[in-house]
């Protein structure tokens, strides 16, 4: 897994490579259905190194495509929005969603040929308040991801977007590793302050846990454990989904759900689309109070800078490498913030974004909290290349009902208790989140 070449394979996401391929099989969430208007101007959108436009047309349906008119190549992002499709401003021509040429005002009636013209145009539709883009075989279209997290009632869920300046492999290991918890994010936190149901109480008391890892239909899961007082064993539940989801085990996974996706936009530009809701208040562990009532250190919004109509212009934050993420020296110095990074999405932004826009992962030292990571570069790995040697479809490419099954979150369990089974105990009695097709996923 060392060698350069697996980790090309891996990082690489143009088309033709092995994991561009890959993540081609599947929807992709590219940007939020408040982005493009009816009649609306485009949309600049990268997604996996392809430079394309999403608009609304008169009908309000979204149309995503190259924004290369097909013509003489000008940029359809200047382009009319109108009367149902979206029209080039250098000849006229005028392109539907899906991408045919509807209309030739500068050729002469008896010579035009639309019908011969086609625009490169991807499959999209919209679910939860995003646009998702299929950019794959148009004669083999799957199903949407049945992820609980984008299946909440609009009322419900909340959507978060933050561009990283790095690899989506990177930012996504970030996600499926858990034991930076205890120091990254909580390093100055004592015991003492937090009470023993806040869900970053057992990574305080013992911030070195163990692990169990475990391949599944969709991806990955570990379960990362530490013992109680109680003779309990405390479990924290995450997952990697094919192929760039991963849910994170920072609430009871009873009450909660989230789903965030790594959405290459090319090999150095990720963008990180954060779902989450369910029941209960507070979303996330940094914003569940400490017992003196104040919010755990590190528990500011992330700021943005203003979005702009360039390639890489949305949802950019705006502590970068620039202004070296925002650290505050004196604060870090003093243990006020273990990081000196003001925000829990600032502090995973700049570690992630500080190993370069591709880590040279020749470089590492993995240890024993790293198993998931291993794990799931091998499944990514393996995934890739059987599509790419055999034309063995990925996991839940052609079964999307399979993530239905994977919710994360924290539980205790007597010890002893196998840990699939206790996740699968707690699975049976959670409060579930409506399914398009109950018989499918049951």
């Amino acid at each position: 897994m060392a060698d350069s070449i697996d980790f090309a394979d891996l990082t690489r996401v143009g088309r033709g490579t092995a994991m561009g391929t890959l993540m081609r099989c599947y929807w992709l969430p590219a940007a939020l259905s408040s982005e493009v208007s009816t009649d609306g101007p485009p949309l600049r959108l990268m997604l996996l190194g392809e430079q394309l436009i999403a608009f609304r047309d008169s009908a309000g349906r979204v149309g995503v495509m190259d924004h290369r008119c097909p013509h003489r190549c000008a940029s359809l992002f200047l382009g009319r929005n109108e009367e149902g499709g979206l029209r080039c401003v250098y000849h006229g021509w005028k392109f539907d969603v899906e991408g045919r040429c509807v209309d030739m005002p500068s050729v002469p009636a008896h010579q035009e040929f639309k019908s011969k013209v086609q625009a490169r145009a991807y499959k999209a539709t919209e679910r939860a308040g995003l646009i998702w883009v299929y950019m794959g075989d148009h004669n083999a279209i799957p199903e949407l991801p049945a992820l609980e997290a984008t299946l909440l009632p609009e009322n419900n869920a909340k959507i978060n977007i933050l561009q990283r300046e790095c690899n989506w492999l990177q930012g996504l290991e970030g996600d499926i590793d858990t034991s930076h918890l205890g120091f990254l994010h909580a390093g100055s936190v004592r015991p003492e302050e937090l009470g023993e149901e806040h869900p970053m109480y057992h990574a305080v008391v013992n911030r070195a846990p163990e692990y169990k890892v475990e391949s599944t239909d969709w991806g990955t899961m570990y379960g990362a454990y530490r013992r109680e007082k109680q003779g309990d064993m405390s479990w924290r539940i995450a997952h990697f989904l094919f192929p760039f989801w991963t849910m994170t085990p920072n609430s009871d996974i009873s009450r909660r759900v989230v789903a965030n996706a790594w959405v290459p936009m090319d090999d150095t530009h990720t963008m990180m689309i954060k779902i989450r809701g369910g029941a209960g208040e507070g979303d996330n562990f940094a914003y569940m109070p400490m017992k003196n009532g104040k919010p755990m250190p590190g528990a500011l919004r992330q700021q943005y800078l203003p979005n702009s109509t360039d390639w890489f212009g949305r949802w950019r934050p705006i502590n970068n490498p620039r202004n070296d993420w925002g650290v505050d020296r004196e604060a870090q110095r003093n243990n006020v913030l273990y990081s000196g990074i003001s925000s829990i999405a600032g502090q995973d932004q700049a570690i992630t974004e500080s190993m370069g826009p591709v880590t040279d992962h020749a470089s590492e030292h993995l240890g024993p909290g790293d198993q998931m990571i291993v794990r799931t570069r091998r499944v990514l790995l393996e995934a890739a290349r059987n599509l790419r040697d055999a034309a063995a479809a990925p996991p839940g490419a052609l079964d999307p009902h399979v993530y239905w099954r994977a919710r994360s979150g924290s539980f205790s369990a007597p010890e002893g208790q196998d840990w699939i089974a206790a996740y699968d105990e707690k699975m049976k009695v959670a409060l579930r989140w409506p399914h398009p097709d109950r018989r499918a996923a049951e």
